[in-house]
Order: structure tokens, then C-alpha cells, then sequence
């Protein structure tokens, strides 16, 4: 048993004689009998008190402790006394991840997490709790994917309290709470036509947006921050190199998603289309700070920029340009005066990497390749999402074989023949 137990009805007194005599104490009969005692392993002392007859649980107590200490999962009783937003705001500024996910995750936090279970200190925290936040989630009509995001998010925060002794286990993980589901719906690429019809409603300034996006795979970010001598017309490349982002409400110039630099190919028809668009709209020399907005400055001549004459901010965009679009396009409906637009998650500019990745799959690219063009970490995510755009396995080999009967012609080398020669030998 670690520590001790201190009686507090009774002290010990030495006589004149030098025996020890144990008398009842000024705070006999009130208040809390026992108080147990122990060392945490960082030094402090702890103590928990319990009332008169019950010194076998005090016991029991610091029992507890000890067995924990000995298996390293001691947990400081007191350190889960601080709320989720205090922990979790502190856990943030922790993170030495790229400003803008910071800035994504302080906003999560804030309109999903905090009014919901800021409040409620961390050792006092049930599976119930997250059950219960997880419906609210449900119920305010985010998508699935954006609630893995924050589902995740805050089960990271648990499992660093987990790490740090606040908390004994991570309530996220708890066998009853189940994480928001994934989309089941298989994503469905523009078709052809469609794109064709949104970029002849864009404005004449951003239509070769669609030619990049549907002919190289880019995104959006990667787009607005594409500059004039990134793209390679005598090679056929595109070195994506750059994206224009939105941090802290201030835009920055940043490494593509992942810090992945890539070379993508470039077709003759996009090449033709971005060659046309140079010379009806020259660059842009655009200077921004680099990945957050006390960065040092860089200076890249973009190819898309506003107006003003400054570099494309995306919320502008979305809504000023590309949904007036997907309206004309008759894509998504008109909006009613002092309404927003439609949701339409599945019709921003990432469709445009969508139809580029079925078309590339149609033509028979393989799936390395492909993720490599679109600046996947990993050929196993690219597979997951598009590999029910993949041609069918059965299809390809009627194909193939069909192909070799075809070029071989008619010959006296089949079944039957062999059938004969096996009767005469």
C-alpha cells in the first residue's frame, strides 16, 4: 500500500516518561476521520479523506494507487478537473502543424465542439457523453465526411490527455461509440458535356480554370496559384509547385496539399487553351507572404487573378463565379432573392479532378500513376475513391481476347484440329 493513513480523531503525546499515549484530538467526533496520504511518481503530495468507519476504504484507496503506479497508469485525480476547451485550446497551441489545419481545427472546435462539451472536465467525460455529441453532429446536417473530421479531432485531444495522465482511457474508443459513418455514396464524375457547359458559363477571365482542372487534375488552390513558368510547353508538364490559400482570412501562397510537389502531364489541348489564355490575359506578378500571414514574402506571375488585379480569393470565387455557372449550366437550381445557393458539395471544383482521374482510369492509366498526377500520399487512397470507375475486369478480358482472335484471322489451328491430330498419332 503507497502512503499512509492519518487518523485525524486521534494524536499521539509523549509523557515525562517517554511513552507515547494516543488521546482523542481537538476535531474528535467531527468532520473527516481518515485522510490517506501518497507521493505521486513527480514528487507532490495527494491525499483523499474519508469519514469514520471507513479506514478499510482508505485502504483500498491507496492500494488502487500503488497497482497503478507499479503498472504506469497512474492518473492524477485532480488533472482531470480541467474542461475540455481548457485542455483542448491548450493541445492546439501545441501543434506544429501548417497554420491554415490549426486555423481549421480552432474552427471546429468553436462552432462544433466547445458549445457542446467544452464545459464538462475531462475525467468526467462517459462514452454516453460522445454518444450524445455524436447525434448532435448528426442532427445538424454536416456531411459525414466533415464529421469524421471532427469526430477525429476531438478523439485526438482524449487520446493526448490519455498520453499526458489527465485522463486513465479515451471515451472516443469506448466499444459503444462509433464513429460517424463514411459516405456510402459512390462519388459520380461529371460527364463530358456538363463540364463543356460550366466552362462556357464562366466569365471569359477564369473559363481555362475547367481546361486545368478537367485536363491536368489540379486543385483549386493549385489553379489560383498556378504561375505562367510552372507550366512547360516544350516538355509537356506542369510542375505544380504552389497553391493560393485562405489563412486566418488572409491569403496566402503555400506548398500543394501535403507539401507534395509534382509533375503533371500536360495534353495538347490544354496547352493550346493555356497558351490562348496568356495572350488574351497576360500574367499577374502577385507577391504573398509564404504559408502564414507574417511569412516572408514570394512572388510568383499567376495566370488567373480578379479584377482588381489581385489573386483570386476562393469564397469570392465560389460564390460570385463558379455557382452562377453551375446555375447557367443548369446544374444546380437559381437561387430565391435573399436566399444562399443550394448545397452543392458534390459540384464544386474538385469535380473537376474527379472527371479528370475517370477519364485517365477509362483510358487504362494505372492507379500509381494516377494518385502520383493528383498528389495522393498514397495509391491506396486514389484506389479506394475512384475504383469503382476502374473498367470492368471481365469487360478487358473479352477485350483481349477477343483482340488476339481478331489480328490471328482464320487458321486451322483449333479445337477441332487438335481433336484430329490427337486421333492420328
Amino acid at each position: 500500500m503507497a502512503g499512509h493513513i492519518q487518523d485525524r480523531w486521534y494524536k499521539t503525546e509523549t509523557g515525562i516518561d517517554g511513552k507515547t499515549t494516543r488521546i482523542k484530538s481537538d476535531r474528535h467526533g467531527t468532520g473527516m476521520r481518515y485522510r490517506a496520504r501518497y507521493v505521486t511518481p513527480s514528487g507532490t503530495e495527494k491525499s483523499r479523506s474519508f469519514p469514520d468507519k471507513q479506514k478499510r476504504l482508505a485502504e483500498v484507496w491507496l492500494t488502487q494507487i500503488a497497482a497503478d503506479m507499479s503498472r504506469g497508469q497512474y492518473v492524477d485525480p485532480s488533472a482531470g478537473k480541467v474542461t475540455f476547451e481548457a485542455y483542448a485550446t491548450a493541445w492546439l497551441a501545441s501543434q506544429t502543424t501548417d497554420v491554415s489545419t490549426i486555423d481549421a481545427i480552432d474552427q471546429r472546435f468553436r462552432l462544433h465542439i466547445f458549445p457542446h462539451i467544452g464545459s464538462r472536465s475531462m475525467s468526467a467525460f462517459l462514452p454516453a457523453h460522445i454518444r450524445a455529441w455524436g447525434r448532435v453532429l448528426q442532427d445538424a446536417g454536416l456531411a459525414p465526411s466533415y464529421q469524421r473530421v471532427i469526430f477525429a479531432n476531438v478523439s485526438a485531444v482524449f487520446g493526448a490527455a490519455v498520453d499526458d495522465g489527465v485522463i486513465p482511457r479515451n471515451p472516443c474508443r469506448a466499444n459503444s461509440v462509433r464513429p460517424p459513418r463514411a459516405d456510402a455514396r459512390k462519388l459520380k464524375p461529371w460527364p463530358q458535356e456538363r463540364v463543356f457547359a460550366v466552362r462556357e458559363a464562366l466569365p471569359a477571365p477564369y473559363r481555362k480554370v475547367v481546361d486545368i482542372g478537367a485536363g491536368c487534375g489540379l486543385r483549386q488552390g493549385e489553379i489560383l496559384g498556378l504561375a505562367v513558368d510552372e507550366v512547360d510547353f516544350l516538355a509537356g508538364v506542369v510542375h505544380v509547385v504552389r497553391q493560393v490559400k485562405l489563412v486566418k482570412a488572409q491569403l496566402v501562397f503555400a506548398p500543394p496539399k501535403g507539401g507534395k510537389l509534382r509533375d503533371v502531364p500536360l495534353p495538347d489541348s490544354v496547352a493550346f487553351a493555356v497558351a490562348e489564355h496568356i495572350t488574351q490575359r497576360p500574367p499577374l506578378t502577385v507577391t504573398l507572404p509564404w504559408k502564414a500571414p507574417d511569412g516572408p514574402p514570394v512572388t510568383a506571375s499567376l495566370l488567373f487573378y480578379s479584377r482588381e488585379r489581385k489573386p483570386v480569393n476562393r469564397n469570392y470565387f465560389n460564390m460570385r463565379v463558379w455557382k452562377p455557372a453551375l446555375v447557367a449550366a443548369g446544374v444546380i437550381p437559381a437561387r430565391k432573392p435573399g436566399q444562399r445557393f443550394a448545397e452543392s458539395r458534390e459540384h464544386g471544383m474538385h469535380a473537376l479532378r474527379h472527371f479528370y482521374a475517370s477519364v485517365l482510369l477509362d483510358a487504362g492509366e494505372n492507379v500509381k500513376a494516377l494518385s502520383e498526377y493528383l498528389g495522393h500520399g498514397d495509391p491506396g487512397f486514389t484506389l479506394r475513391t475512384y475504383t469503382h470507375l476502374m473498367p470492368n475486369s471481365q469487360a478487358r478480358a473479352r477485350r483481349a481476347v477477343d483482340s488476339v482472335f481478331r489480328e490471328g484471322g482464320d487458321t486451322d489451328d483449333g479445337p477441332q484440329t487438335a481433336q484430329e491430330e490427337g486421333k492420328a498419332s
